[in-house]
């Protein structure tokens, strides 16, 4: 369904009452247009050019009168008093767009070169133009060929998902095939932890015609991005129904297509939500009611002197600054309205720029990146809702103690807070587990410094204090053999291939009644055998490129840390 199917679909008037008010706006223009209805002149006697001469207003008697600009905008102010509306109040603590997981088949065949400069390399651009145009929003991506592994779980930071999108290479898979349902149910299973309904984007050049019903049969949206050459055909995906198939173009037409496509849902969910209130669109009607009252200073339409008095006090009231400085959105809207719009068109920066109002301009300000000066305006304001921001805000850039504190203060300003009390647990377990980490490195072989150096202050006064000799600098001040093999990090791709050759060992291995897992997930008692509250893919796929196997112990603390922060959940 499209938005204008949904709009017109949702379309109706806040305060109907108001409505009764135009079949009286038309009986009083109807009654001033019979009053100006001339009688007839008597034709016997009179010259026809005599009588043409001295009639009065016969040729204007269809012309525009001054009564039909006054019913028009009548008409105008009357519908706007109404209220009408098609959809909901957006909430500014939430995502303008609805949660997607990307599944991408990373198999020798999408390392063709009949689409340039490779069937992987574009479906991988694409991707990256899909989380430019989606700024904000929730996403996840998944690989698969033989077998499907979750890559990064729910984001709204785009620069997590780069690397690993680099990374991506057929070799860093376990098995070749075309296992599309596997990622259809790994990508259901990402989205039913979300609030808010999501959608799933295939980006394959090939489906398996037995995985036709499961993408056709799935409840949440599926489109499918074919990485195929024009006029090329596949078996697979031409049997398709439900799930809509978008043709690749060199251009952003199909991401802008697809992008409409996976928040259809969204937007038929929200204005399903009754949380939410309606938004009264009645204050457009303004603007063609202003501009018929213009038709009233016409020369006979109104007295002359109003024109000259509405000048004189123009000119007598002094100019705003802000509009002298500003330009002419100042005349008409404050900054906070202006603020509104920019973060509409999700100008963040220029929002917090606009906003006067703290807790307005501190959420622009999260939103945009700037975490320090989020927490710093946010201090302004002594409510739940920022010192929620605050906690998240100071999560973002890895403050994970002062992120503690801060849900603690929303929660003590109001303990029904959203989200607040699952958001204080999981920071607090970010912090247990690096400080748990630190307290084990802290034996002595460990000379870099650790992630809790940065951002913790180890107020639970844990660990060891060791004493250690620091190696010896080679000649010429270059690093030893053992200095240099320390810092030496594992890439994406070989960081990739390991955790999804174990991946894929789990998932054929029998659990411990005899039988096989049915899906790639690791089974839970891997999960208790695994190292660190979270460990596994959700450890492992939210940490920069480069936190692979061969990190240290700080390292591999800073990367539970991020897998904690990828998963807090943002405010609804």
């Amino acid at each position: 369904m499209s938005p204008v199917e949904l709009a017109l679909g949702a379309f109706h008037f806040l305060r109907p009452f108001w409505l009764l008010l135009l079949p009286l706006i038309a009986w009083l223009w109807w009654m001033a247009r019979r009053t100006r209805a001339r009688r007839a002149v008597p034709r016997d006697g009179i010259a026809p050019h005599l009588r043409a001469a001295l009639t009065v207003g016969a040729r204007g008697a269809r012309r525009l009168l001054p009564v039909d600009g006054v019913a028009l905008a009548l008409a105008c102010l009357s519908l706007g008093a109404a209220g009408p509306t098609w959809s909901r109040m957006p909430d500014p603590f939430v995502a303008r767009s609805a949660p997607v997981v990307v599944a991408l088949r990373v198999a020798p065949s999408m390392e063709g070169t009949d689409v340039s400069p490779s069937r992987l390399e574009r479906g991988t651009q694409k991707i990256r133009d899909l989380l430019a145009l989606r700024a904000g929003a929730r996403t996840a991506l998944v690989a698969y060929a033989g077998s499907a592994h979750r890559v990064v779980p729910m984001t709204e930071d785009p620069g997590v998902m780069t690397p690993y999108l680099a990374g991506l290479t057929p070799e860093v898979m376990p098995r070749e095939g075309d296992r599309a349902a596997e990622a259809l149910a790994l990508a259901e299973a990402l989205l039913a932890g979300e609030d808010a309904p999501g959608a799933i984007l295939f980006v394959t050049d090939r489906l398996d015609p037995a995985d036709v019903a499961a993408l056709d049969g799935s409840a949440r949206p599926v489109a499918v991005l074919a990485m195929l050459p024009e006029g090329a055909r596949d078996r697979g995906l031409d049997q398709l129904g439900t799930a809509q198939v978008v043709a690749v173009t060199p251009d952003a037409a199909d991401i802008r297509r697809i992008d409409g496509m996976l928040n259809a849902a969204y937007r038929r969910a929200m204005l399903e939500n009754t949380d939410q209130p309606w938004q009264d669109r009645g204050h457009w009607l303004a603007w063609p009611a202003a501009l018929l009252t213009l038709l009233w200073f016409r020369r006979g339409w109104t007295l002359r002197w109003a024109a000259v008095l509405a000048l004189a006090a123009s000119l007598a009231l002094p100019a705003p600054r802000a509009a002298r400085a500003g330009g002419i959105a100042d005349w008409f809207l404050t900054p906070d309205q202006q603020g509104s719009l920019a973060l509409q068109r999700r100008d963040f920066g220029r929002a917090a720029e606009l906003f006067s109002d703290p807790l307005r301009r501190g959420y622009a300000l999260y939103r945009d990146g700037q975490y320090a000066a989020a927490v710093e305006v946010l201090d302004r304001v002594g409510t739940a809702a920022a010192a929620f921001l605050q906690g998240m805000a100071q999560l973002r850039s890895r403050a994970y103690r002062d992120g503690v504190r801060s849900f603690r203060t929303a929660l003590d300003r109001d303990p029904d807070y959203p989200g607040a009390a699952a958001n204080l647990a999981v920071a607090q377990r970010i912090v247990d587990y690096i400080e748990e980490a630190r307290e084990q490195s802290d034996t002595g072989e460990d000379t870099g410094i650790g992630a809790d150096d940065i951002v913790l202050d180890n107020e639970a006064d844990r660990g060891a204090e060791t004493e250690t000799d620091a190696p010896e600098a080679g000649a010429a001040g270059l690093l030893t053999a053992e200095q240099w093999m320390n810092t030496v990090d594992t890439g994406t791709g070989a960081f990739l291939r390991q955790r999804f050759a174990i991946e894929a060992l789990r998932a054929s291995a029998p659990a411990p009644g005899g039988t096989a897992p049915g899906g790639t997930a690791p089974s839970d008692a891997d999960k208790d055998s695994a190292s660190g509250p979270d460990a596994g893919a959700d450890t492992e796929a939210s940490t920069g490129a480069g936190a692979g196997a061969g990190a240290g112990a700080g390292a591999g603390a800073e990367a539970g840390a991020e897998a904690g922060a990828g998963r807090t959940e943002d405010a609804r």
